[in-house]
């Protein structure tokens, strides 16, 4: 299946060098480059995207830069949350989908773009701040109510839209841990990926156990190339301005929100 492989390496590229945020496009990158309605699509590429970012938490672990129980935290309370998700997304006609989905890449979007204006530097181990802080004694993150609230929350509602758009959730958990922890970017990214690494498997086999039945073939050549593609694209990632994959990672995914939003339209 030579579409499916492109496809999947292409996504696998984009989700290495973004650390988190490429599994985004695994959903617009099947539907049309295969032509599947988005219920056919989402197990699929929740398949592929668990597949990739175990392939990159098991590089975050041999790094130790795995926070494993925020990431422990935030997967116990997603996995639950995947299931009103993939209810809502079968409920949900194929209009409001892509118009959901268009609009979640445009926020994407418009905060990767505020980044690079702003020029924002990127938190340090030692950081004070935030509600789930850094101990400076034993740098680790100072389990408090609140912090433990914050994760837990975190990983509900990345749980949600794993099920909701099966994007994996990377979205969601590294912005708003970069904004309310003192845990390094390089941090983050390691435990968004086991995040998703987790939560993505469960919600793939919640989806199974509801009925989906993903294309073995398709399926099985698109999960490989996607973890192919993310090993290529974690060795260039070091090689590359971080302003510069965001940017154009940005301006791609206004891209595909425009043609999302436009399919969406016509569905409708």
């Amino acid at each position: 299946m030579l579409i499916s492989s492109l496809l999947g390496a292409l996504v696998g590229l984009v989700l290495g060098l973004t650390g988190a945020g490429g599994g985004i496009l695994a959903v617009p990158a099947l539907v049309f480059g295969m032509g599947w309605t988005m219920q056919q699509a989402t197990p699929v590429a929740l398949i592929a995207v668990a597949g990739g970012a175990a392939v990159g938490a098991i590089e975050g672990f041999r790094k130790r830069l795995v926070r494993w129980r925020a990431a422990l935290m935030m997967a116990l309370a997603g996995i639950p949350c995947t299931i009103p998700g993939l209810r809502l997304a079968h409920w949900l006609p194929q209009q409001w989908l892509y118009l959901a989905f268009s609009a979640v890449l445009v926020l994407v979007a418009l905060r990767l773009l505020l980044q690079v204006r702003k020029h924002e530097e990127q938190h340090t181990e030692s950081a004070m701040r935030g509600l789930a802080r850094i101990d400076r004694n034993t740098g680790r993150i100072h389990w408090t109510w609140p912090s433990a609230c914050l994760i837990t929350g975190i990983g509900a509602v990345s749980g949600f839209m794993t099920g909701l758009l099966g994007v994996g959730g990377g979205f969601v958990i590294v912005p708003l841990l970069r904004r309310y922890t003192g845990v390094s970017m390089h941090g983050i990214v390691a435990t968004s990926l086991l995040v998703i690494a987790v939560v993505g498997g469960g919600g793939v086999a919640i989806a199974l156990l509801h009925g989906a039945r993903p294309p073995l073939e398709a399926t099985t050549w698109f999960a490989a190339a996607t973890a192919a593609g993310m090993l290529l694209g974690r060795l260039l990632a070091s090689r590359l301005s971080a302003r510069q994959v965001q940017a154009g990672f940005a301006v791609l995914l206004l891209g595909v929100a425009l043609v999302m939003a436009g399919r969406g339209l016509q569905a409708g």
